[in-house]
């Protein structure tokens, strides 16, 4: 008695194995879509950081609290001279903290696509 494959569901981040078929595109833009409000809110609780600690620990008002954040989290840049022992460890560590963070954003970004692409190289004919 033949058996036929049944469509399994996938835990939330699980892609399929290279013994599947390769995903629909509306799959593939779901997932590019997820990933994408992903990132923007791993970037916007980064910022968020950012922010609060430059805001009490720079201390800043809250526009170049954000501005300096901001810079840092782009790798643009400190903007705003912090003057305090508490506002020059925060910004240090927030700037070690913020090149992880980009690194982790690209990452989420570029996971679907990359899937995609080694799971087209790769998949057996089904």
């Amino acid at each position: 008695m033949a058996t036929e494959m049944q469509p399994v569901k996938k835990a939330f981040g699980q892609y399929e194995q290279k013994n599947e078929p390769l995903a629909s595109k509306k799959v593939f833009a779901k997932r590019v879509y997820t990933n994408i409000r992903l990132a923007s809110l791993f970037l916007l609780g980064c910022l968020m950081i950012g922010v609060l600690g430059y805001k009490y620990l720079g201390p800043m008002n809250w526009i170049d609290a954000f501005h300096n954040a901001s810079m840092i989290l782009s790798g643009m840049g400190p903007v705003v001279t912090i003057e305090t022992t508490a506002g020059k460890l925060f910004s240090s560590f927030y700037a070690l903290f913020s090149g992880v963070a980009f690194i982790t954003n690209i990452g989420l970004l570029i996971a679907p696509v990359a899937h995609r692409f080694f799971h087209m190289l790769h998949a057996k004919e089904v």
